[in-house]
């Protein structure tokens, strides 16, 4: 197997996620009441970009559920910050293979490229512009299709074992995210030309 491309789900296997501790931020509604009211299907239509931003917020009101916006997005700007070693490890596979992100994230993402994707991936790709989202397998095929890869060329990242058992599912070699040290021994396995650390 000859690996060109690495895809790589962002939250909490490139940078932490922050959404719990948003939304602890921006209502006094404990999470377990919080998304049986706001129902189950809401955020992950917003991931697919079936409903915007505006709509997403709506919901909240449509269930009758305080929150303060503002300081929800606080928060979430506050807590994202890079896991440990990953920005190290991106910087070296630079120039060995394509990096593209492979994430279940809504309109969010462009602030994430902007603010802290860009310069460490050569394509930033996720449910919000693919129209579906991990494990669906149509994730995968659409994504590999935009950038226009074969499953056998490119390996896949994710801190779920869900995602990571669909990743495989459609011929996607395929690791379980642990640390950044665990993940570049197993490129290195792979063939990536990478130093192993020390």
């Amino acid at each position: 197997m000859r690996v060109r491309v690495v895809l790589f789900d962002v939250m909490d296997t490139v940078l932490v996620d922050p959404f719990r501790e948003a939304l602890r931020a921006c209502t006094p509604l404990p999470l377990r009441e919080l998304f049986a009211r706001r129902g189950e299907d809401l955020w992950p239509a917003f991931e697919r970009g079936d409903v915007d931003e505006a709509a997403y917020w709506a919901g909240w009101d449509a269930a009758g559920l305080t929150y303060d916006r503002d300081a929800f997005h606080a928060a979430r700007r506050a807590g994202t910050r890079w896991v440990d070693g990953m920005p190290e490890l991106l910087d070296d596979l630079g120039g060995l293979v394509e990096r593209v992100t492979a994430s279940n994230y809504p309109v969010w993402i462009e602030e994430l490229a902007s603010e802290h994707l860009t310069g460490r991936f050569e394509r930033v790709l996720a449910s919000h512009h693919l129209g579906v989202r991990k494990p669906d397998p149509a994730f995968f095929a659409r994504l590999l299709d935009r950038i226009g890869a074969a499953a056998d060329e490119a390996a896949f990242v994710d801190d779920r074992e869900v995602n990571v058992a669909a990743a495989e599912e459609v011929g996607l070699t395929s690791h379980r995210f642990e640390d950044a040290a665990s993940l570049r021994a197993w490129l290195v396995d792979l063939g990536v030309p990478l130093e192993r650390a020390a």
